[in-house]
């Protein structure tokens, strides 16, 4: 796996709300890899900082930044949802590019990336899901959960990851207003899905309904058939940033 070098430090950038979001950018050649971080989680993770020194080591332009509430990012992290975070990421990409864009999602970041997609797709140049868990309010939770959601506003679930998981039913109502698996997916643009098929967390299957979903014909699907949710082992890693490599090189 790659090093970061040099380190960069953080940068922030305010939003017309005021509040101080978190993010690294280098410039570079196009596309802008725009790493989207998954649920409770931040750009410290090792598959974003594999991403940014692989593009810092080839002149690559690339983006990490924490969602509003998460990470270095200012907010609290309830207030946070399906919506708030895409603008979020849509917001800081219009702070430092204006060119074609490749977003690279993991867990939720994967329904993330693909709902920055579909705001912009004249712009999207191809996107990467790692484990991307598009829907996962709708398959991610049973009727309990969900009526539990609507009687106390939240829940509290153990992780193995952490800390628990705490869902609002802000988020919540937000994901569900942003499902993308019951109909096409109007996107075109070359699609690469990466998924552990001994995920515990978003099942595989979720990204074979994913890539039939998706109206582009450009879209492969490489399955790890020991692989977890995290996909954080080095090979997991190389695996991830051949399939950058092998993108980039056609764009």
């Amino acid at each position: 796996m790659t090093d970061l070098l040099p380190a960069l430090p953080i940068d922030y950038r305010v939003r017309p709300d005021g509040v101080r979001l978190a993010c690294r950018f280098i410039d570079g050649a196009g596309p802008l890899l725009v790493f989207l971080p998954g649920y409770l989680s931040d750009m410290e993770g090792s598959k974003a900082q594999a991403v940014l020194a692989w593009a810092q080591e080839r002149g690559r332009a690339c983006l990490l930044l924490d969602y509003s509430g998460c990470g270095s990012s200012d907010g609290a992290f309830e207030d946070g949802s399906l919506t708030v975070w895409r603008d979020d990421a849509l917001f800081l990409i219009g702070q430092f590019w204006d060119g074609p864009i490749l977003p690279i999602g993991s867990s939720m970041g994967g329904w993330l990336a693909l709902l920055v997609a579909l705001a912009m797709p004249e712009r999207i140049a191809a996107l990467i899901g790692i484990a991307a868990a598009p829907d996962f309010t709708d398959w991610g939770f049973d009727a309990e959960q969900k009526a539990e959601l609507q009687a106390k506003g939240r829940i509290m679930e153990p992780s193995d990851y952490g800390d628990p998981y705490l869902t609002t039913l802000t988020f919540w109502a937000s994901g569900e207003a942003s499902r993308l698996l019951e109909a096409p997916i109007a996107l075109d643009c070359p699609v690469r899905l990466l998924h552990g098929q001994g995920d515990g967390v978003v099942p595989w299957t979720i990204a074979t309904r994913l890539a039939a979903r998706l109206r582009s014909d450009d879209v492969q699907l490489l399955l790890v058939k020991d692989g977890d949710h995290r996909l954080s082992r080095e090979t997991d890693i190389s695996l991830l940033l051949n399939l950058i490599d092998g993108l980039v090189k056609t764009l």
